[in-house]
């Protein structure tokens, strides 16, 4: 369920912005009204959900739900100012949300108590390691930190020695003693979480919104085409940004000892080819179209980049649970 909420609130953040992104003076108030909706329904599920998953993100759920009932208002009588304020507030909101729902992440002067959450298991049994002379275990749960205590066992999907998550080991890489220990390390997976969920929600959010965008073409033909071309530069913008966190959290991953197991391998290319590289090739395509031009065709291809991210957000979202870093 927590995987749920994640895709609700980074489709909420990311359309919010992608029609924030957009020109209410060439284009008409219908698409913004219209399109508040879908945030609706996506933050009311999101609060549903949230209530047993992460009860940190219920409020900033219900509050994005307020807001873009109250935006759709102000689109309605045409009151493109606080239309778009309510845009925003809405994205802000749902970013928060969603970082909110990430178990252990913190922000400044905020703590959350992710692993409190209900359905979220930690430290999950797996093969025991004998702990060298004179030290205790250590444990590490499904998102990469580290809990020491008595009986503790290492995860499934560490083969690193034992000695090499001890602060002052001889590790390289993403390893204890090159980040400054496993505080460090801890805190460099926070951050790349805290990214990736703002990078993979606009990849999601501004690649469903420049697809409804092109159909609303169908409904005002003789609205200007720069709009459309914006949403695709920024979706390329979005796809460079997601892939570049992506790289690094493979490599976080595979230099940490991840198993490279058939399975693993095969939903990783999934990721990279549906997700990342596909979506690439499809926005390039979008944007050889839209020159021509022909938003109809471009919408096509639009409407396939969406299934793209979809298909490759999801299967990071499935990848990175349990791992230090997301993928």
């Amino acid at each position: 369920m927590i995987l749920l909420l994640q895709f609700l609130l980074r489709l909420s953040f990311g359309l919010a912005t992608g029609m924030a992104l957009t020109s209410a003076r060439q284009v008409t108030s219908g698409y913004f009204r219209n399109h508040l909706y879908v945030t609706m329904g996506l933050t009311l599920l999101a609060a549903l959900v949230s209530r047993s998953v992460a009860a940190a993100a219920f409020w900033p759920a219900v509050l994005a739900l307020v807001a873009s009932y109250v935006g759709s208002i102000f689109w309605l009588y045409e009151k493109p100012r606080y239309g778009l304020g309510c845009l925003m507030l809405v994205a802000g909101l749902a970013l928060l949300a969603a970082w909110f729902s990430l178990p252990g992440f913190s922000l400044p002067g905020i703590s959350l108590a992710g692993a409190s959450y209900p359905g979220i298991p930690f430290a999950e049994p797996s093969v025991a390691a004998p702990s060298p002379a004179g030290m205790l275990p250590l444990a590490t749960d499904n998102h990469g930190d580290i809990a020491r205590g008595e009986g503790a066992e290492l995860p499934r999907n560490t083969t690193a020695p034992v000695s090499s998550y001890f602060a002052g080991s001889r590790t390289t890489g993403f390893g204890a003693t090159e980040f400054g220990g496993l505080g460090a390390r801890n805190t460099l997976g926070r951050m790349l979480r805290g990214l990736d969920t703002l990078s993979s929600g606009l990849l999601l959010g501004i690649t469903m919104a420049a697809m409804l965008l092109g159909h609303w073409y169908l409904n005002s033909p003789t609205m200007e085409l720069a709009p459309l071309k914006k949403l695709i530069l920024a979706m390329a913008v979005a796809v460079a940004l997601q892939g570049a966190i992506s790289a690094v959290g493979l490599w976080g991953n595979i230099d940490l000892g991840q198993q490279m197991t058939t399975q693993w391998i095969l939903f990783l290319l999934i990721r990279w080819l549906f997700g990342l590289v596909g979506v690439s090739v499809l926005t390039w395509m979008a944007w050889q179209t839209i020159k021509i031009p022909n938003t109809q065709s471009a919408t096509g291809i639009l409407y396939v980049a969406v299934i793209g991210t979809f298909v490759g957000e999801t299967t990071s979202l499935l990848l990175s649970s349990g791992m230090p870093f997301p993928l």
